[in-house]
């Protein structure tokens, strides 16, 4: 490969570019995913914490076609750690010319140097999320040379369709009923307010652009979320729990899949352990399977305390690919 030369981000005219870029990471974990550039310009019209100028790199060869790309930005968590997250796309080819170790080597020392501006009381550390532990296995090979270590494991998990579907019925004073767009704001709520509990969670610095970022994502379909409403003392209804689901058309296009996604899922303190993710999980199963669906998938952290898993393993989900976070301590 000749030579490799980082760039910074040159504004709206590299959204191709980094999409581009997005997708061939993909394929090199061989992850049957696909980034639209409607989904690239919703994530650079609301980032925080991170200038694209100074935080975004995309690498070139010496005719200037794009290599890979990687992008920086900081969140301060709730377990007190002050976290520099990176973005690494990279395709299989140029991961194995260098591309990835220079775009790594970049990140290191731009995070020493956003330390130094930035500084902090709070331990900090920089993480990358890996799609695919086992693909390309040149990727895990290189984190750990730099000091990486894993952290946290998450499945990729696939159900079967045509297998049977039994709902269960609801706790009694829950009901589900078709989303409204006035239903948007106290959804979005509901669904940081549960999601506090997780690992790894931080409050965004901005709820009304993190809100807007949500509503505003290509892929988001109201009409499929099966939400659990609830009314308290005062007859106020509000959310109990929910499973957000979508379809990646172009996935299923690009891929010859006919795939529907059951995530995010959550459910508030108050009604956890009573069967309320498991009567939604069934009922999307249930709606994804009329749509003519034939198989539905989501994402979960292997170590949630919740005893996510189990629960989904229970709905007839299984595991197909593992991811892993890894860290830096800084």
């Amino acid at each position: 490969m000749s030579t490799i030369t980082l760039r910074p981000f040159l504004g709206p005219s590299d959204y191709q570019t980094i999409t581009d870029l997005i997708n061939a990471g993909f394929a090199a974990a061989e992850f049957p995913a696909v980034e639209s550039l409607g989904e690239t310009e919703n994530t650079f019209a609301h980032l925080e914490n991170c200038d694209p100028v100074r935080d975004v790199r995309i690498a070139e060869d010496d005719a200037g076609n794009p290599l890979g790309y990687a992008r920086l930005y900081w969140i301060d968590d709730q377990e007190g750690l002050r976290r520099y997250q990176l973005t690494l796309s990279v395709g299989l080819e140029a991961e194995r010319g260098g591309v990835t170790a220079a775009l790594l080597e970049w990140a290191i020392t731009h995070t020493r140097a956003r330390m130094s501006e930035n500084p902090t009381e709070r331990p900090t550390v920089l993480q990358a999320w890996v799609t695919n532990e086992a693909k390309p296995a040149e990727r895990m090979a290189l984190l750990n040379a730099n000091g990486f270590e894993p952290v946290r494991y998450g499945y990729f998990m696939v159900r079967d369709l045509n297998e049977p579907i039994e709902i269960p019925d609801l706790p009694a004073g829950l009901y589900v009923r078709p989303v409204t767009p006035e239903d948007d704001r106290p959804i979005f709520d509901a669904l940081h307010e549960a999601f506090r509990d997780h690992w790894g969670y931080a409050p965004p610095p901005d709820f009304d652009s993190d809100f807007d970022e949500w509503r505003s994502w290509p892929l988001r379909n109201a009409d499929l979320y099966q939400v659990a409403f609830a009314r308290n003392g005062d007859g106020q209804e509000q959310v109990a729990g929910m499973v957000l689901n979508f379809i990646a058309e172009e996935d299923n296009r690009v891929f010859g899949l006919n795939r529907g996604w059951a995530d995010p899922i959550c459910v508030r303190r108050p009604w956890r352990k009573q069967g309320v993710a498991r009567g939604l999980i069934m009922r999307s199963l249930r709606l994804l399977a009329d749509r003519g669906l034939t198989e539905a998938a989501l994402g979960v952290d292997t170590q949630n305390p919740n005893g996510a898993l189990q629960l989904y393993e229970s709905c007839g989900f299984r595991a197909n690919m593992r991811s892993v976070t890894m860290r830096k301590t800084m």
